[in-house]
Parts: C-alpha cells; sequence; structure tokens
C-alpha cells in the first residue's frame, strides 16, 4: 500500500494544520505549568559520557536529495489504567501527538491484541484492547503499527485475525504480524515526496516463539530467531524502498544495555541494508548511535503503559533520500530525542529542566554500554 506524493502532502497539510489547532486550545486552556506541545531540551540521541550531546556531522550534500522526518515511539497498549484513556482517543498521546503529527512518517509498536474474542495463550501476561486503539493511534498522526511483538498473539489467532481486520477496517497499516510468513515479514512502503519509505517489523522475544511463528499456511509473528529470514526480509524491503527500517521487538526487561544476541542481529540486518535500525520492549529506553552508515537505537521504552512510571522518549530522525536512488543514497543526518516519562495516566508526559536532564543522564549511562559509535 503506498500513498501518492499529492495524498501525502494534503495529510501532512491537514496534520499540522490539528497540531496548531490543538496547541493552541492548550495554551488557551491550560495553566502555565502545561508543556508546550514541542518543548525544549532535544538532544542528540547519541549523547558523549560527558552528557554533552556531540555536534551532528554535516552529511555530503546529495544532488536531488529530499529531506524526511521519521518518528518513532514505543510500546502502546490499553488495559487497566491505559483503556480510560480511550474514552477520548483524541487525548491518548497528550503533547506528544504533535511531534508524532507533524513527523513524514511516525511508528510506535502496538502491544496488544485488538478483539474482545479468543482465548489466552499459556503465558504470563494478557493484552486486548477495542478497535479504538485505531483511532487514538490515526487521532495522533501515528502513520504505522507494529505487532511484531510478544503480545500480538495473546488471545491466540483468532484475536491476530481480529488485529488485522481491524487494522484495515481502520485503514492503519501494520507490520511484523500476518496471515501468512509472507504477509508478516513483508514491508509497508510509502511514498513521500518521491522518496520510498519501507518499514517492516520482526520480534526477538522467546516465549511462544516457535508456536507463533508464521507459515506458508498459518498466521503469525515475525521472528527474527530466523536469521535468513530475517536478512532476506530486508534484502527484499531495500529491492523496493529508497530507505529501510527494521522496527525490533528486542532487549531485556528493566535493562538499558543491548545483550548479545540484539548487536548480533543488529549488525547482520544492517549488513543486509537496513538504513534504520530501531526497537521496544525492554520498558526502559535504551540508546542509540551507528553500526557503518546504519543508525541504531536499541529502543525507546514504553509510551503509553498501564502500570508504574518509567522514561520515555520520542526519537525523530533526519533522513536526507534520493527519490529513486535506493538506500544506498539514503543518510541519517540527524537523531533527536524528545524526553518524557510515564505519567500517573499511562501517558507519556513532557519533561524540561531538572526532569530533562536526569532523563538525558539516564541515556548517557545507556550509550556507554550500547557498543554503538557515536553519531550521525
Amino acid at each position: 500500500m503506498r500513498r501518492t506524493v499529492a495524498g501525502v502532502m494534503a495529510r501532512r497539510r491537514a496534520r499540522l494544520a490539528v497540531a496548531a489547532l490543538t496547541t493552541a486550545l492548550l495554551s488557551a486552556a491550560c495553566t502555565s505549568t502545561s508543556p508546550p506541545a514541542v518543548p525544549e531540551p532535544v538532544w542528540s540521541a547519541a549523547p558523549s559520557p560527558s552528557l554533552s550531546a556531540p555536534a551532528p556531522t554535516p552529511a555530503p550534500s546529495q544532488a536531488g536529495a529530499e529531506t524526511l522526518t521519521l518518528a518513532f515511539g514505543g510500546d502502546v497498549h490499553f488495559t487497566g489504567r491505559t483503556a480510560r484513556l480511550l474514552r477520548d482517543p483524541g487525548t491518548v498521546f497528550g503533547a506528544f501527538a504533535a511531534p508524532l503529527r507533524a513527523a513524514d512518517v511516525a511508528v510506535v509498536n502496538l502491544e496488544t491484541a485488538v478483539t474482545t474474542r479468543g482465548t489466552p495463550e499459556p503465558k504470563e501476561f494478557h493484552f486486548r484492547t477495542p478497535a479504538s486503539a485505531f483511532t487514538a493511534l490515526t487521532a495522533a498522526g501515528i502513520d504505522i503499527a507494529s505487532l511484531g511483538n510478544n503480545h500480538a498473539l495473546d488471545y491466540g489467532r483468532v484475536g491476530l485475525a481480529d488485529s488485522l481486520a481491524a487494522a484495515r477496517s481502520a485503514g492503519v497499516p501494520v507490520i511484523g504480524a500476518g496471515a501468512t510468513a509472507d504477509e508478516a515479514y513483508a514491508a509497508h512502503v510509502v511514498t513521500v515526496r518521491g522518496v520510498r519509505v519501507a518499514v517492516l517489523a520482526m520480534s526477538q522475544i522467546h516465549t511462544l516463539a516457535e508456536a507463533w511463528a508464521p507459515t506458508a499456511t498459518r498466521s503469525g509473528v515475525a521472528m527474527s530467531h530466523d536469521r535468513g529470514r530475517a536478512v532476506q526480509a530486508v534484502k527484499d524491503a531495500r529491492a523496493q524502498a529508497d530507505v529501510v527500517v527494521v522496527f525490533m521487538h528486542w532487549g531485556v526487561e528493566s535493562s538499558n544495555c543491548p545483550k548479545a544476541e540484539m548487536t548480533s542481529l543488529a549488525k547482520a540486518l544492517a549488513a543486509a541494508g537496513a538504513n534504520i535500525i530501531t526497537g521496544t520492549h525492554a520498558h526502559v529506553p535504551l540508546a542509540g548511535g551507528m553500526i557503518g552508515n546504519t543508525y541504531v537505537h536499541y529502543g525507546a521504552g514504553n509510551f503509553v503503559w498501564y502500570v508504574g512510571s518509567s522514561d520515555t522518549l520520542l526519537l525523530t530522525l533526519t533522513v536526507s533520500a534520493v527519490p529513486g536512488g535506493g538506500p544506498d543514497h539514503t543518510r541519517v543526518v540527524k537523531a533527536d530525542v524528545l524526553p518524557g516519562v510515564i505519567s500517573s495516566t499511562g501517558q507519556p508526559k513532557l519533561v524540561t529542566g531538572s526532569a530533562a536532564s536526569a532523563v538525558k543522564a539516564r541515556l548517557a549511562g545507556a550509550q556507554r554500554c550500547s557498543g554503538l559509535k557515536p553519531g550521525p
């Protein structure tokens, strides 16, 4: 499914108009303690150990290149306290909605089955939500939702079928799961100002991985444990796009350091042609940097979450790409992080001042164990 250039521009203008109206209403209705729609500070996603962000290195100019912005948020679901948010879907993402809408392409991980049916799978936690979850995503300007995670089949293949049907009905492209293996591993391709952007998703979580894996005749979640299939999925995306993004579900819960399985896979996907590799699952943010010419961010943490409080972030990447030039003519030229915390309602809340500095310090600690080169 591709968008035309005219369609993309029309949609983007509509988004920006909504964002401007939202900001105006917030300014009129809120007290001076309410954060602005896109506040400072925003810093490089790869801060140095000294906590000072390195200046981005300007990329060489490319003849005919377009500049795109891609935004990535973390794990989203609606249960417990976050289920109540769906009473007013347009407010779920709070002040983070404006930068999501402003991006050319925005992606989050939808960590739930979208169903009222099915039987719980033999696992500890089960999440499901009504189809109004997709209303909340579209209201915030989210373009693509990943189902490549360890909760998409919480209510079995009946639940997954309902999720896929609800996504189609809402007009929200989903990645990382499908009715067959070919569908699950396929990228969604969107065209922005002539630049073809392919986004695909996979899970590296081992729980029920074999049972949930798709086949030619069985639905499921794209699993990166099949390294050959994972690499081929990136190569297939590379053949049809100028920008290749892999959205992973991976990591160790509560750890902001990547494990060897993650770093090994990231290198393989980068070698296969991915321009951007990012992901979620650990419930805390990890850090970003470079593997060769590939920008990698190991995890954005929770974004809309049903319990507790934690750091969160919105990662926005500025990309230079030549329409029709293929991934070899794509460069990530800037990586910005908008910091936040998960509030008492389960929503992401923007932070500034000392609270933002504290988040920044923890991200700097994550950077030191990332094994990534600073950049871009």
